[in-house]
């Protein structure tokens, strides 16, 4: 997935949603990718708590992941606190390394 499929996932999700359950909830990145393909998505970490994100979707990163979009149904308390997506911006993509 490539940061702009990644925002195109994002933004089809939300839109075709029918309830608050269909929304993006986490996207799940497997290490390759986000140090790769994904390295130009500008995530930031306010909190712990909150954790690393992007456009207000929690980013979870691991050697074990697939990297996809899960609904808040699918990623259940790994995407929380949910928040709503937010529209792209120019701040969301850094120049490749």
């Amino acid at each position: 997935m490539t940061h702009d499929e990644l925002d195109q996932t994002l933004d089809r999700m939300f839109k075709d949603a029918v309830s608050p359950e269909d929304q993006p909830g986490a996207v799940t990145v497997q290490t390759d990718d986000w140090l790769g393909v994904l390295s130009t998505a500008r995530a930031t970490c306010a909190t712990l708590q909150n954790g690393l994100r992007y456009r207000d979707i929690r980013i979870l990163v691991s050697s074990q992941f697939e990297t996809q979009v899960l609904s808040r149904a699918e990623a259940g308390d790994r995407g929380e606190p949910y928040r709503e997506l937010r529209d792209r911006t120019e701040s969301d993509v850094r120049p490749r390394a």
